[in-house]
């Protein structure tokens, strides 16, 4: 099993490049980086019950960050954590992501969300009871646009007429592309039709859903296991040695969106529990 780091990536936390150098001489496996396209005003709660933490406002384009990343390290998998798709236009995502993967040499995890922020999608076109086949449409439109030559899709919330699209990502047929959701049976459902397998958020959620995927993905003829990265999980030597024993590909800790002089310790007492797990 691998540790990872995930953190928002601001305008004014420690800088990108020089943050995933010291994640990668570090040991970690992978950075991860969020996604807000903008933050309405007007938005929805929290999902965890709290104000609206300040980097929610701030948060990089995870294209531009990942880029930056990879520019500053040699191994250091790239994650979007999550990319929300529903708010974009699957062509120039495609595009942008296979770039990413194509100047990182294989590099690219493409986490997929189907977002919280009632206004943030509707301000991009999208009402929030499509927005699951908005996702699933635009996920199919972008497997086809990084595998296929030429490339034609025709579903209700994405047409492509036959198209060429390159560069095509270094991963044949395409990076990893993993949903970032709670297990309900909806998602549960779109995971084993459409993903490569499940960003759950923390220890608890990844505990309760992994046996419950497993099945559905054995009971629909997938092959092999569902990847399975927890995302922000509470560190704690114990617990990594849990959710290792459960089968977990990865975890990711959160790495506060803040200045380097503050975020550097908090790294650095994950490396050591690093140490301690090898």
């Amino acid at each position: 099993m691998e540790l990872g780091i995930t953190v928002f990536a601001t305008d004014v936390s420690w800088p990108i490049d020089d943050l995933a150098r010291a994640v990668e001489e570090r040991g970690f496996a992978s950075l991860a980086v969020p996604e807000h396209t903008h933050m309405p005003v007007a938005h929805s709660d929290h999902p965890a019950g709290q104000g609206l933490p300040e980097e929610y406002k701030r948060t990089l384009d995870p294209v531009v960050a990942l880029t930056t990343a990879a520019a500053a390290t040699e191994d250091l998998r790239l994650l979007f954590g999550v990319s929300l798709v529903a708010q974009h236009d699957p062509i120039v995502l495609a595009k942008a992501v296979a770039s990413l993967d194509h100047v990182s040499q294989g590099r690219v995890e493409f986490g997929v969300g189907y977002g919280w922020n009632h206004p943030e999608l509707e301000h991009h076109g999208v009402a929030w009871t499509e927005r699951r086949e908005v996702v699933r449409d635009r996920v199919r439109a972008l497997r086809a646009l990084w595998s296929e030559d030429v490339a034609e899709v025709d579903l209700p919330h994405a047409t492509i007429a036959p198209s060429w699209s390159w560069p095509k990502p270094v991963q044949r047929p395409g990076p990893k592309v993993l949903l970032g959701a709670a297990l309900g049976p909806r998602t549960l459902a779109d995971l084993v039709a459409d993903f490569d397998g499940w960003l759950p958020i923390g220890r608890a959620a990844a505990l309760d859903g992994m046996d419950r995927l497993r099945t559905a993905w054995s009971e629909a003829g997938r092959e092999g296991d569902p990847v399975i990265h927890v995302l922000g999980a509470a560190p704690g030597e114990d617990k990594v040695r849990e959710l290792a024993a459960a089968g977990v590909d990865r975890i990711t800790f959160w790495l506060p969106s803040a200045p380097r002089t503050e975020a550097l310790p908090v790294l650095d007492a994950y490396a050591e529990m690093l140490a301690a797990a090898a």
